[in-house]
Parts: C-alpha cells; structure tokens; sequence
C-alpha cells in the first residue's frame, strides 16, 4: 500500500508490516532496521537474493523480505 501524500508504502519484513520511502535501496533499508548488511541474509520474494545484487534492489511495495542474521559461535 502506498501513501499519496509521501511516497511512502509497506512490505512484509519477516511477516511484519514495516515502513519503506520510495526509492530505498535494499542495504539502506537494512541499515534503517538497525542491522549490518554485511551480518545478514535476505530472501526477497521467496527467493535467496544473491549479495552483488542488493546495490541494484530498489524496494516496491508489496515486497516480501525474510532477513536472516548470522550468528557466530558454536
């Protein structure tokens, strides 16, 4: 859904509504989130979204994103 009075919509972030401007970037919108994009992986869609890619991933409304941190240890 798509806000007319600022450009501004929703996605699914692991099945929660969260906010997105226009014209975000997807490392951007993680960094928003508070999370490393370097300590992350992202499906996007339904579909794992190669890392060389997320330069190039604009955000749409209705996107689905499921982010995964990686965590260290054993």
């Amino acid at each position: 859904m798509i806000d007319p009075t600022t450009d501004n919509f929703h996605l699914l972030v692991n099945g929660e509504s969260q906010p997105c401007a226009s014209g975000t970037l997807l490392p951007n919108f993680l960094e928003s989130l508070g999370m490393n994009p370097r300590l992350v992986a992202v499906e996007y869609n339904g579909e794992i979204l190669h890392r060389q890619l997320w330069e190039t991933t604009y955000l749409r409304p209705n996107d689905r994103l499921e982010i995964v941190t990686i965590v260290g240890g054993g």
